[in-house]
């Protein structure tokens, strides 16, 4: 049985969940989906929201009904923020099933569940209770919102829920793993599974010109590429919009070497990869599991990122890209010369990007790593 809950903006933790839903059934396994959508929120006053997102009632009775029908020998759960609240877990123990969540975000570390506040990182209520981010307004920069996700986390905790509800937690990267445990998971629970990337896009033939795919936000890096880019005679494409859209289409109009095309489709921007010759992932904060990464390695594109968070566990020096530190346009320059000087690395890197991909992100090898958590979440409810 797969849980999940979905958010009012469509996100990358959706498209996993479907993913993994469909390719277990292609497997022969018997699944059932049960879905909770945020929506159901706007229909309720205030208070109710807050209360449904420390405890929903009706998706607890839910949750052990259908457990009860259908039998099920594991459940996974990929998001229960916030309409179904923590209740489902609950549920599903009190059904002694074994359970497995999958750490989409630092959710149950942090108030607004990314580690950044302020326009860099910020691990303030990291190990301990969370009241730093209800001071700070991190959830929505609202008090209120942010007193409501706070008083669930620490609520959780004193319940058990997170340390000893769940047989199996899902961390995207090893760095992930290493917060978790860091802020209280037991180590032993806490498995690693990046997301799978399906259908496979293929391997493209390169260009000449370097790549960013993403939100134009200053989280994601874009003033410290602009500045790098005052320093680099190298042609650099920018797909994607947001708040900083306006600077990105100043430095495009006075940049001979800049190219910015906006927002465009997801077929579009794997075209443009395979036509790249490095993607460039300057991002400053942590970042969960950027699928931008698993794209390019997919179409054989080696990623020059900053040495920060996910970007630190999933690209390896020197072999699938490089790193730079992080906010530092000097570093970020000196290393995309550093690459554009040398084909025949760019060249090997492309062949190490492509084979990282085959090793790690397929969905086969997707469901078999699935497979050996499932056994092990399993075995320890034995």
């Amino acid at each position: 049985m797969l849980i999940h809950t979905y958010y009012n903006q469509p996100g990358g933790e959706d498209v996993v969940f479907e993913m993994e839903l469909e390719y277990l059934r292609t497997k022969g396994h018997d699944v059932k989906a049960i879905v909770f959508s945020n929506d159901e929120l706007q229909k309720l006053y205030p208070w109710q929201q807050a209360a449904r997102a420390l405890w929903n009632n009706d998706a607890y009775r839910l949750v052990r009904q259908v457990v009860r029908d259908f039998s099920p020998s594991i459940v996974h759960i990929h998001n229960t923020f916030p309409f179904a609240s923590p209740a489902v877990i609950h549920a599903v123990r009190a059904e002694r099933i074994p359970l497995v969540l999958t750490l989409h975000n630092y959710r149950l570390l942090c108030v607004n569940a990314l580690f950044f506040r302020s326009g860099g990182v910020c691990e303030d209520c990291l190990g301990r209770l969370p009241w730093a981010g209800v001071r700070n307004a991190c959830y929505r920069e609202s008090y209120t919102a942010s007193a409501v996700a706070a008083a669930t986390l620490t609520v959780h905790r004193w319940l058990g829920t997170w340390s000893e509800m769940v047989d199996a937690y899902v961390a995207l990267t090893e760095f992930a793993r290493m917060k978790f445990v860091e802020g209280g998971l037991p180590e032993e629970k806490v498995l690693v599974k990046p997301n799978p990337l399906h259908p496979d896009p293929g391997p493209g033939s390169g260009g000449s010109l370097a790549l960013y795919v993403g939100r134009l936000s200053p989280e994601k890096g874009v003033r410290t590429l602009l500045d790098a880019w005052k320093k680099v005679d190298y042609p650099l494409l920018l797909l994607g919009d947001g708040p900083l859209a306006p600077e990105v289409e100043e430095a495009a109009r006075h940049g001979a070497s800049i190219e910015w095309l906006g927002r465009r489709s997801h077929e579009e921007v794997v075209q443009r990869m395979k036509q790249a010759s490095f993607l460039v992932f300057p991002s400053e904060w942590y970042e969960g599991f950027p699928m931008t990464i698993a794209e390019a390695f997919a179409t054989g594109l080696p990623v020059v990122a900053s040495h920060l968070g996910a970007m630190a566990s999933l690209i390896r020096h020197g072999q699938t890209g490089l790193h730079f530190r992080p906010g530092d346009a000097d570093d970020l320059a000196a290393k995309v010369e550093w690459l554009v000087a040398r084909p025949v690395e760019l060249a090997r890197m492309r062949e190490a990007a492509r084979a990282e991909f085959e090793t790690s992100y397929t969905m086969e090898r997707n469901y078999s790593l699935l497979m050996d958590i499932y056994e092990q979440a399993i075995g320890r409810i034995r």
